[in-house]
């Protein structure tokens, strides 16, 4: 049985010129990256390398279409290596410009062609959310399908994962806060999992902790003070990422799925409107299991009732940023039927790493509840 596999070199920094130096960006380099962090980070040090802005093929989170725009671009371009810099967009999109290109992107992810990686991917995340820098999976829209969906592989993986902290500081708070959440919902699910062993805990556990005493600091402290923590974030993030890279993540991510591809929300904030409500259902069906640890290392972290755990992140998350309904993003009430059908359509490679079964009235249901 395979406990933890870990592909990826992860080097720490605290300067972006250390990196810059030891793997001598040049020439031969593909940097992918959105246009203002670029001129935020890098014009001081007069790249010579190719630079691709994604912002040029489209705006939101990654779809195929964009994609496939993309593609015709980097086909006229010669590259040995892919240098991301950005968030969960940029990551994911790095991961398949890093192999042959072959066909369009929908045919990839419907697993038409066969994935042949093509040339090393350097990973250097701006948010803390993703932890995708250090896993083999890439999420796209699927603009015909009206939903998102995974792609894994192991050639998607990133030869080196490069963390520099300070490359969080001009996240705007909405953007921190939700991209963070996330990267709990990833540690979440993942020690809930079916898959989870006693390696991926390590990884689990230690990224909630952190997470949740970065929340309560915050809470305390002031949103300013989110300054004084991005080491612990982006080292949670990627902890998260390391673990459910190993065992997947579940129903939060599923649910989530048909509400971004939709209506166009940000992953992390998506992931958020499920994350609580799936865990007590989780609690409710059965109470015995993880959950009940889960429940008491939450609140071992927060100095509260494990009996209460779930709702007092309800409470915590709250303070922190006001959970929408789902109406508010425009959903209607017809599509919790048509929601819950795509996700059982659709979502299995996600829904089999649930902690306990969800029956499709079971996901109406919570669909109902947050609508």
């Amino acid at each position: 049985m395979q406990m933890l596999w870990l592909k990826t070199g992860v080097l720490k920094y605290t300067k972006v010129n250390e990196f810059l130096d030891e793997f001598n960006i040049g020439i031969n380099d593909l940097v992918f990256t959105h246009e203002f962090i670029y001129n935020l980070i890098l014009p001081q040090y007069n790249l010579k390398t190719n630079v691709l802005f994604l912002e040029k093929f489209g705006i939101g989170e990654p779809s195929n279409i964009i994609i496939d725009k993309i593609f015709s671009e980097v086909k006229s371009k010669n590259y040995n290596r892919v240098i991301a810099i950005g968030g969960g967009s940029v990551i994911d999109i790095a991961k398949i410009l890093a192999l042959e290109i072959t066909g369009k992107t929908i045919d990839m992810f419907e697993k038409k062609i066969a994935l042949v990686k093509k040339c090393e991917l350097i990973i250097v995340p701006t948010t803390c959310g993703t932890g995708s820098e250090v896993t083999n999976l890439s999420i796209v829209e699927i603009v015909e399908k009206k939903t998102k969906m995974g792609l894994s592989s192991d050639e998607m993986f990133a030869d080196y994962a490069i963390l520099i902290p300070g490359l969080l500081k001009s996240l705007p708070y909405d953007f921190f806060i939700y991209s963070s959440i996330d990267a709990l919902i990833h540690a979440a699910e993942s020690y809930v999992s079916p898959n989870s062993n006693e390696y991926t805990e390590l990884f689990s556990i230690s990224s909630i902790k952190k997470i949740l005493k970065g929340y309560a600091a915050i809470v305390k402290n002031g949103k300013d003070f989110r300054f004084e923590m991005l080491e612990e974030f982006l080292v949670a993030s990627n902890f998260a990422g390391i673990a459910f890279g190993n065992t997947g993540v579940g129903a939060v991510h599923a649910l989530s799925y048909p509400l971004g591809g939709n209506y166009h929300v940000p992953h992390g904030e998506a992931n958020y409107q499920f994350f609580t409500e799936i865990f007590k259902v989780y609690k409710k069906k059965k109470p015995q299991g993880k959950i009940k640890i889960l429940a008491a290392i939450i609140a071992e972290t927060l100095d509260i009732a494990a009996e209460n755990a779930f709702e007092k992140i309800d409470d915590l998350l709250t303070r922190l940023i006001v959970k929408k309904k789902l109406h508010q993003y425009g959903m209607k009430e017809h599509e919790i039927a048509e929601f819950t059908d795509s996700v059982i359509k659709n979502q299995q490679r996600l829904l089999k790493n649930n902690y306990v079964e969800l029956k499709a009235k079971e996901i109406e249901e919570i669909y109902k509840s947050l609508y």
